[in-house]
């Protein structure tokens, strides 16, 4: 899951640190306030790649003394920066260049731009197209890579079940970014038909406003897996099967499950076992729960199970009155 997450993520790396340069130049070239913000947008989503990948990289170092069950929460809390920099900085600079282009133009009493016509609309058209084809690769690939690990879940229901925020970040930014190109499109081609600047502007208040929504999208998204969240319904499912099923165990009072990254699950049980059972015996127990749930789900790094501590401690008195 890793490399394809990478794969992805690379993808996008490449599309937008491409794509960035040219926007900037079309922005400087014709003066236009929605490519200048189509190019910060750029340039963030390039940042973001990067420090996705530093997650992935983080989130991959083995368990230490300091932190004892690993670092794979690294890569949700990237992910979570990454959608406060889209807010930050691709929606707030978008917003705040659109608002100082309408701005300019309404307080130079008229909205004919006087010298944009002098301007080549063939290099926004040009970057554009160009733009639309090298996102939508990446659109794509991001998208087969998110189809893979959905299963038959619906969209909405998988990015909230998901586990790996970097798959469905880079489809998000992805998705923004194609609307963000249409928009500026649509911004740029308005201006140059009416002959008034004001639509330019308008169409970059309207990409920050898209990129703004998605920004608080992924938050939300990303939080839930920062502080915390347990298996899916399925991996539960399978889990109390294995339980129930397994002729030594008694009553399961609790189960708990932690994802602690995305391929790293911590799971708790809390259980009483068959009365008769000696401490030998539910230690075997216990070891055969293990392995098989490990078997059974192999995103399952560590499985405790607490046996009830009155059940134990009668065990243990038994025992020591037999001998």
């Amino acid at each position: 899951m890793a490399s394809g997450s990478k794969a992805v993520i690379y993808a996008a790396l490449v599309g937008n640190g491409l794509i960035s340069i040219t926007k900037f130049i079309a922005a400087g070239v014709t003066g236009s306030s929605a490519m200048f913000s189509e190019a910060i947008h750029s340039v963030v989503d390039t940042g973001n790649q990067v420090l996705l990948l530093w997650g992935l990289k983080k989130a991959a170092k083995p368990a230490d003394e300091k932190h004892p069950l690993g670092y794979g929460k690294e890569i949700y809390f990237w992910s979570f920066v990454v959608s406060i920099l889209i807010f930050a900085l691709g929606s707030g600079i978008s917003l705040y260049e659109g608002i100082h282009h309408v701005k300019a133009t309404l307080a130079a009493g008229h909205g004919d731009g006087g010298d944009e016509e002098a301007k080549s609309y063939a290099w926004n058209y040009g970057v554009l197209g160009f733009a639309m084809v090298f996102e939508g690769a990446a659109w794509w690939f991001a998208l087969r890579a998110f189809k893979a690990v959905k299963g038959k879940q619906g969209y909405l229901q998988a990015v909230k079940h998901g586990k790996d925020p970097s798959i469905f970040v880079v489809l998000f930014e992805d998705s923004a970014a194609m609307l963000g190109l249409f928009i500026a499109f649509v911004g740029v081609a308005l201006a140059q038909w009416t002959g008034n600047s004001i639509y330019d502007g308008a169409a970059s208040i309207l990409i920050g406003v898209v990129l703004g929504a998605v920004a608080i999208w992924l938050a939300v998204e990303t939080k839930g897996l920062l502080i915390g969240e347990s298996a899916s319904e399925e991996v539960l499912a399978m889990i109390d099967e294995i339980l129930e099923k397994h002729e030594a165990v008694d009553v399961v009072t609790e189960v708990i499950t932690l994802h602690m990254g995305p391929e790293d699950l911590l799971v708790a049980i809390s259980a009483e076992f068959k009365d008769g059972l000696r401490v030998g015996k539910i230690e075997e127990a216990v070891s055969e729960i293990n392995e098989q749930i490990k078997s059974a789900v192999p995103t399952v790094s560590r499985v405790f199970v607490e046996v009830e501590e009155g059940q134990l401690h009668r065990r243990q008195m038994a025992e020591s009155v037999d001998h």
